[in-house]
């Protein structure tokens, strides 16, 4: 049965519990049955197609169940039980040095690769995992044995990754992926600007296995390369590729990681962040390419599905495709802009933006296409990032965890000024 949207004319209160709620359904009611994970796509209104889990989309579902138990939306018992049947299937999954595949198949555990050669550990995916991991183990810290025995399950699989075998290259880069059977053949270094900072940091801060910071200046940094300092539409973006690339860059890896409280040799991280979701914003604005749709209320691009296939959408490359995603997990960045698409994506198309999860994973904003599917990994940030920006809840935890704090200290990464820090609540209270 097809469910109502909320009215696009609501308080803005209202749309921070309808929205995330529903949304959150996709992880909760939507996981998997046996192992309690996230597929990696559903259809809007139907079931799941097969068996297949993404590992990073399973760890934004224990960031939306800490989400709804400190809501009170789904009970904290349920959710403990629920957090223990999926670790207990996490720590039966093949790993890699600790690493765990991209995809696995969600009743049995067995590793589905991701391509020809990658059919073994992926880094990036065990780092979006562990973030909702620790975040986990940090809310669930009472005495009783079921949250005990959840921290202890989850502490020994953050232990157990063993970053330092990922760097096998002369700058001690970290490498995204390897496999028993094709080794190194991906050779890919996980170099900035890009998701792949919170590996950095876990890796930093691991008690175990952890790496120095050579690999983060040398391989993430390049000495430097990341840096971008351009222009575009107005906007200075500190480092990254031009105009900031696809906006999940500014929201996956800081689900967990607080931007406010980053800065290093290379950023301010918070500019960072605001800056690429300003030339996002300003894109849609201008509409170089004369999209049909875009506008101040219509904006925001990421990688998300398309009407033949995949995108990897940003300003220099504009295909029409609004992921609604891109915009509202960009709340805490630009709260006045992110609301005004919010309230556009329900009051267009009919409502049919609206699913049985929430928004959809994308649309054309000319009204030719809307998706028939989500992703875990654009319906997971925007629970987190609409969470943050009303509580720091999850910034909280995450930035709280011992490696945490210890991996940014390694890395360099500190907090800035009191009075740069004012400046930016001031920004963030709009």
């Amino acid at each position: 049965m097809k469910k109502t949207p909320p009215a696009s004319s609501s308080p803005l209160e209202q749309l921070f519990d309808r929205v995330p709620r529903s949304t959150i359904a996709y992880f909760w009611e939507g996981a998997h049955p046996v192992s309690g994970l996230a597929y990696d796509r559903r259809l809007t209104w139907g079931d799941a197609r097969n068996d297949l889990v993404s590992t990073g989309g399973s760890g934004f579902s224990f960031l939306a169940i800490i989400v709804a138990a400190s809501r009170g939306w789904i009970d904290r018992r349920q959710a403990i039980e629920r957090m223990l049947g999926m670790v207990a299937f996490l720590g039966k999954v093949p790993r890699f040095h600790g690493a765990f595949p991209h995809f696995i198949n969600g009743a049995t555990g067995h590793v589905v690769p991701f391509s020809r050669h990658d059919d073994g550990g992926d880094l990036v995916e065990t780092a979006l995992l562990l973030q909702g991991l620790i975040c986990a183990r940090q809310y669930f810290d009472g005495n009783d044995s079921d949250a005990s025995l959840l921290r202890t399950q989850i502490q020994e699989l953050v232990d157990d990754v063993e970053w330092d075998w990922y760097t096998p290259g002369p700058c001690e880069a970290l490498y995204w992926h390897w496999s028993p059977k094709h080794k190194w053949k991906m050779a890919l270094p996980i170099t900035g600007w890009n998701e792949g900072l919170l590996a950095y940091v876990l890796a930093a801060g691991a008690q175990q296995h952890a790496i120095d910071d050579s690999g983060f200046h040398h391989g993430w940094a390049g000495n430097g390369a990341l840096r971008n300092g351009n222009s575009y539409y107005g906007h200075i973006l500190p480092v990254g590729r031009p105009f900031g690339g696809p906006l999940f860059l500014a929201h996956s890896p800081f689900c967990g990681l607080n931007p406010r409280w980053m800065r290093d040799r290379y950023c301010d991280y918070w500019e960072q962040n605001v800056a690429h979701a300003s030339i996002h914003h300003a894109h849609a604005v201008h509409n170089p390419n004369e999209h049909a749709g875009y506008g101040a209320a219509c904006w925001g691009l990421t990688s998300s599905h398309g009407p033949t296939n995949y995108v990897a959408s940003a300003p220099d490359n504009d295909l029409g495709i609004i992921a609604p995603t891109a915009a509202l997990s960009s709340f805490p960045y630009l709260p006045e802009a992110a609301e005004a698409a919010l309230r556009h994506y329900l009051a267009v198309a009919d409502g049919r933006l609206w699913g049985r999860y929430g928004f959809v994973d994308a649309f054309a904003a000319n009204g030719r296409w809307i998706s028939k599917s989500y992703l875990a990994v654009n319906q997971g940030p925007i629970i987190a990032m609409i969470e943050n920006h009303r509580s720091g809840l999850l910034w909280n935890l995450f930035m709280d965890a011992p490696e945490i704090k210890l991996g940014l200290e390694r890395l360099g990464i500190g907090s800035p000024t009191a009075s740069h820090i004012e400046t930016v609540m001031a920004i963030s209270a709009g």
